[in-house]
């Protein structure tokens, strides 16, 4: 039984309102992620040689691994960024949870 899943991390504009946020989320989910939750965070980083400091949205993606591909190009074809932070890792989850991940 295999209990990995994939997590997607990305941030998105602190600017978007949390309709756009949901609409955003919403196509990625149409990809074929299962779940995905958002938060309002504070950033700070370095951007073309200047520290930057701004509010953003963070997702969490929950991703089966026959969906991962196509969701990931999904991201990088429609993110707003010039280089948004994509990153992933596969986690271990619940059997079931596993399961519900896995079921389209």
């Amino acid at each position: 039984m295999n209990t990995g899943i994939r997590i997607i991390q990305t941030t998105l504009p602190g600017a978007w309102i949390e309709a756009e946020v949901g609409a955003f989320a919403q196509s990625i989910l149409e990809v074929g992620a299962a779940c995905i939750q958002h938060s309002f965070i504070q950033s700070t980083y370095k951007w073309e040689g200047v520290i930057e400091s701004s509010t953003e949205w963070r997702l969490q993606l929950k991703v089966s691994e026959p969906h991962f591909d196509k969701v990931l190009t999904a991201l990088r074809e429609t993110h707003p960024y010039d280089v948004p932070q994509i990153i992933h890792w596969v986690a271990e989850s619940t059997q079931e949870y596993a399961d519900w991940v896995d079921s389209d």
